[in-house]
C-alpha cells in the first residue's frame, strides 16, 4: 500500500467515522461506496472491510453517548440479539456474491438512494418538523414500544449490515424516529450501540470468509476513531433536523455516484 493510499484512507475514515456518528450510522454508508468507486476494491472485501471499520467508529462513538445519557439500552440490546442471526445469514449469502456481478451494486444503490429521497421529502414536507419529538421523553417511549417487533426488526439489519457492510443503522435510525417516535439524536446513539453488538459476529465472520483487508482497515479505523469523537461533539450542536437532512442528501449523493459510476 502506498502512502498516498494510506492517507486518503485515514482521510474518508475521519469523514465517515465523524458523519456516521452524528447520524448513528456508523460510517460503512461512506466508507464502503468510497472502496469501491475510488479504491477499486472487490465488493466481497469492500463490505468486509466496511464492517470492521464500522464496528470500529461504533466501539468508538458508543462511550461518548453513553455519557451524554442518550442511549436507549433496552431496545438496542433487543435489536443487536436479534441482529446476531442475520449477520451469520449475510455473510454466507456475500459468498455466493461474483466480483464480476453488477447485483452488488444495484442493490446497494437503489436501497441507499429510496431512503435517502423517502427522508428528505419526508423531513420538508413534514408540518413544523411535527413528526419527530422535539426532545427524548423515555417513559413515553417505553409506552410506545412494542418489544415484539426489535427481535424480528434486528434480523433483518444483521442481513443488510453483512451483506453490504454498511452496518444497519442508515435504515434503523429512521424507523426509531418515524415508527418509534424516538428523538433524533437519540435514535443515533441507540443505533451506534446496537452496531456495538450485532457487528462484532459480522465482523468476525467476514476475517473468517477471508473477506477484510486488514492494511484498508488499519487506516481508515484509525481515521475512524478520532472521526468518531469529532462526531459525538458535533451531535450535541445540531439539530434534530439536521441530522436527518445530513442522512438523507448523503444516502442519495453516494447511491447516485454508485448507478453512474
Amino acid at each position: 500500500m502506498t502512502v498516498s493510499t494510506a492517507i486518503a484512507l485515514f482521510v474518508t475514515g475521519v469523514l465517515a467515522g465523524s458523519y456516521g456518528t452524528v447520524v448513528g450510522a456508523g460510517g460503512g454508508f461512506i466508507f464502503v461506496p468510497a472502496l469501491l468507486i475510488f479504491f477499486n476494491m472487490e465488493p466481497a472485501i469492500a463490505a468486509g472491510s466496511g464492517l470492521v471499520i464500522v464496528l470500529i467508529n461504533a466501539l468508538s462513538g458508543v462511550t461518548g453517548y453513553a455519557r451524554q445519557k442518550r442511549i436507549n439500552y433496552k431496545a438496542g440490546l433487543q435489536i443487536g440479539i436479534g441482529a446476531v442471526p442475520g449477520s451469520l445469514a449475510g455473510v454466507w449469502l456475500l459468498t455466493f456474491q461474483s466480483s464480476e456481478s453488477t447485483a452488488f451494486y444495484w442493490i446497494f444503490a437503489t436501497a441507499l438512494l429510496s431512503l435517502g429521497i423517502f427522508l428528505f421529502l419526508k423531513n420538508m414536507t413534514s408540518k413544523n418538523k411535527g413528526d419527530m419529538p422535539a426532545a427524548y421523553n423515555q417513559n413515553a417511549e417505553k409506552a410506545r414500544l412494542s418489544t415484539k417487533w426489535f427481535l424480528p426488526l434486528g434480523f433483518f439489519l444483521g442481513i443488510l449490515s453483512s451483506y453490504l457492510g454498511i452496518g444497519g443503522g442508515w435504515v434503523l435510525v429512521p424507523i426509531l424516529i418515524y415508527i418509534f417516535r424516538f428523538a433524533a439524536h437519540n435514535a443515533a446513539a441507540t443505533s451506534i450501540f446496537s452496531l456495538c453488538l450485532y457487528t462484532t459476529t459480522g465482523a468476525f465472520l467476514q476475517s473468517l470468509y477471508g473477506h477484510v483487508d486488514w492494511p484498508t482497515v488499519l487506516w481508515g479505523g484509525l481515521g475512524t476513531i478520532i472521526g468518531a469523537y469529532l462526531g459525538v461533539s458535533l451531535s450535541k450542536k445540531v439539530s434534530s433536523n439536521v441530522v436527518i437532512q445530513m442522512l438523507s442528501m448523503l444516502l442519495v449523493v453516494m447511491g447516485m455516484r454508485l448507478y453512474f459510476g
